[in-house]
């Protein structure tokens, strides 16, 4: 799979979207958006955990001032999420944002978007058009003649539409739903219909770590499969640097981007004779200071523990309380179950 190269290329910041860019990874701050420390350390966690892109809720005027001492201190580019008042989003362009983020449904009509593109366009920065569909405006919601997904496509298109014909072209769209399907559905119309523009693609208000884990990958999976999707945020109700590490692993089953180990582990059956799980948990966590995309095999049993841990980068095949590590397909010693992690962690240090 590669990126979809069909789509214009956006600049957020330093950060290229679309045109054959890497998918870009984006999370959301949840601080408090008037503590400008807060926000600030929560970014720097998110860009140590691999997040491009960090976006910022600007929920009332009063927070402006926050936002801009934000956007000067963050090591990644910030965008303002503005919902409601469009006042807020010009200013927000004037205050350092690298981009905004508008929904069609609650910023007051076409009308009320034209300064808000003028002060983008001022700005040099981008527009997100982001469809959610607890927030389509009223009329179109009523419709009984389309699919939600239809209604979702429908009014993030047209939208699109009509920032083109006020001759604003940097824009990058969403469409969301809580529904993995809905959301699937939504986007395949969306890349039909709007072929040029990237497309952040996610499913919203997914649930907590496991369930939302899930409903994303399920979603995102299916749609970056079929070379859909230019940007990705996993919503998580949660620490929101478990989204970005959420967002990497999914990206690295895909082949599309790696970043850290992967690590290979057996679900272990009766024949393992080892403590199979706490050692792939404990190398798992072990793993999480390593930034080399490095293959880690963790295997329980003969059955396909030498043939997986041959073929990673390095593994371990376990037998009755020990284990023989191997490198490169190549075992390099064999050491008691206590002494694996550590051994394994002593090659990986050796690439």
């Amino acid at each position: 799979m590669k990126p979809n190269e069909c789509t214009r290329r956006v600049m957020v910041g330093s950060v290229p979207m679309g045109g054959g860019a890497p998918v870009v990874v984006q999370s959301m701050l949840n601080a408090r958006a008037d503590d400008v420390e807060a926000n600030v350390r929560q970014i720097e966690a998110l860009a140590e955990a691999g997040c491009e892109v960090a976006r910022m809720a600007i929920p009332r005027r009063e927070c402006l001032d926050a936002f801009e001492a934000v956007c000067k201190a963050s090591p990644l580019p910030v965008v303002a999420d503005v919902h409601f008042d469009p006042v807020i989003a010009i200013e927000a362009a004037r205050r350092g944002a690298a981009k905004l983020r508008i929904n069609p449904g609650n910023i007051g009509g076409l009308d009320a978007t034209v300064p808000v593109l003028d002060a983008a366009r001022e700005a040099g920065i981008p527009i997100r058009i982001g469809v959610n569909a607890g927030s389509l405006d009223s009329e179109l919601a009523a419709r009984t003649d389309l699919t939600l997904p239809e209604k979702l496509a429908s009014s993030a298109a047209q939208y699109a539409r009509f920032c083109e014909e006020n001759s604003f072209r940097d824009l990058v769209v969403s469409a969301k739903a809580h529904d993995v399907m809905t959301t699937v559905e939504t986007y395949r119309l969306l890349a039909r219909e709007i072929p040029a523009i990237p497309l952040h693609i996610g499913v919203t208000e997914a649930g907590t770590q496991f369930q939302g884990v899930i409903k994303s990958a399920s979603g995102l999976g299916i749609l970056l499969e079929q070379g859909i999707g230019d940007t990705m945020r996993i919503s998580l109700t949660d620490d929101p640097v478990n989204e970005v590490r959420a967002c990497w692993t999914l990206l690295a089953a895909l082949d599309l981007r790696r970043r850290g180990p992967e690590i290979i582990s057996c679900p272990t059956c009766g024949r393992c004779q080892v403590n199979l799980i706490e050692l792939a948990t404990s190398v798992e966590r072990r793993l999480e200071s390593v930034k080399a995309p490095v293959k880690v095999a963790v295997m329980g049993c003969i059955v396909n523990g030498p043939g997986e841990a041959r073929d990673a980068d390095i593994g371990v095949a376990c037998g009755k309380g020990s284990g023989a590590v191997f490198v490169k397909g190549e075992v390099v010693r064999k050491v008691e179950e206590a002494a694996i992690v550590d051994a394994l962690m002593e090659e990986i240090e050796k690439l």
